[in-house]
């Protein structure tokens, strides 16, 4: 349909601009001449806009959830082919994206037992490509591994996947090419998020990513996770309980933003404090409240009911706590949604507030 559009709207203009010209043979060559030009410079907007890796851009995006038929949609695997494995993920991108606009760049990596779909609709960055310029690569992973004593579930594994995530990677880049990338962040839910924390230092891309965002995929500077965490058992009621304390934790040697999203249910408490706002000499942190009046996409809807693992999608409250006038203009920021568990996916408000954190920060290190 947009294309239809577009093409009449040139056929329009072109039959306007020959009459004008044609009434006079002098300006006949003169004709031929602002034709070439303008043809050329219509083929290389549109073809741009249109084809970023072979994918025709969509809004909505491409296999998007509607009211209730989520469940059919998310399994869907992408619409995009990583050239060297031949792995699909999902690519989304600004329908009006220009030819030297700059974008953020977001590799958006699910959880254990997830899948990239429903990844997508967790963390919606996809419904605001547009407002905030967005290009956003959902991969899914290959790897398995059993989570306890149960079967193996889909996760990250680093013999299955790294190299498939730099493939991406390198791929996206160089379709938008670095000097257009502003920012590079790196978003993960749960064991996503854990990927992205063992990912975002290493030599591939510690040079590239400017910021990670962990979706319940913990936090630099640990926030104590729960005793009883983890989906309930078959009759519904909670796993039990384990001892969750943790090593003593190493900070990522790379300069990076940081935000951390968890809901109220997951933790003990959210620390006072920060050792990465400390690396950076950021202030005292501020808190706001961010309020909305409609649910996110997604849920673990099977095994919603326990808290802690999470109720069905609904309206929510989140309290966002930044600390402000970091070195560097760096951003260092907790999101706790509150009444909120491990799988119910972001509402649309506390989704932008995260987005504009994102946008906000400093990038460039693809652009060196």
């Amino acid at each position: 349909m947009r294309e239809s559009l577009y093409k009449d709207a040139v056929e329009y203009n072109l039959h306007s601009i020959r009459g004008l010209f044609m009434r006079n043979s002098n300006f006949k060559l003169l004709f031929q001449k602002y034709l070439s030009v303008f043809v050329l410079t219509l083929m290389a907007h549109s073809s741009f806009a249109a084809d970023l890796l072979g994918v025709a851009c969509e809004s909505p995006p491409p296999m998007h959830c509607e009211a209730g038929d989520c469940a059919a949609k998310v399994a869907a695997s992408g619409n995009a082919t990583e050239t060297v494995s031949g792995r699909q993920f999902f690519l989304d991108y600004p329908c009006d994206l220009q030819p030297d606009e700059q974008v953020i760049l977001i590799l958006n990596l699910h959880g254990a037992g997830s899948i990239g779909n429903w990844q997508r609709h967790y963390f919606p960055a996809m419904d605001y490509k547009e407002k905030y310029r967005l290009v956003i690569a959902t991969p899914t992973a290959d790897g398995s591994a059993s989570m306890g004593s149960g079967p193996g579930v889909r996760m990250w594994m680093p013999d299955n996947d790294d190299t498939y995530l730099q493939n991406v990677t390198n791929e996206v880049i160089a379709a938008v090419g670095p000097q257009r990338i502003k920012s590079f962040w790196l978003a993960g839910h749960s064991q996503g998020g854990m990927t992205s924390r063992r990912l975002v230092c290493n030599d591939f891309f510690g040079s590239k990513v400017d910021g990670m965002l962990s979706l319940s995929g913990g936090r630099i500077g640990q926030a104590p996770v729960v005793p009883r965490f983890g989906p309930p058992l078959a009759d519904g009621s909670p796993p039990p309980a384990r001892d969750r304390s943790s090593a003593q934790e190493t900070l990522p040697s790379c300069d990076i933003s940081h935000i951390f999203a968890i809901g109220e249910h997951e933790i003990v408490e959210l620390p006072s404090d920060s050792p990465w706002a400390e690396k950076y000499h950021c202030e005292a942190r501020t808190t706001t409240a961010v309020v909305d009046s409609k649910a996110g996409w997604v849920s673990d809807s099977g095994r919603s009911g326990y808290p802690v693992w999470g109720m069905a999608a609904r309206p929510g409250t989140a309290q966002i706590y930044q600390y402000p006038s970091c070195d560097d203009a760096r951003v260092v920021a907790d999101v706790v949604r509150i009444d909120k568990g491990h799988t119910e996916g972001l509402e649309p408000e506390v989704t932008q507030r995260i987005l504009e954190l994102i946008v906000a920060a400093p990038g460039g290190k693809l652009q060196r």
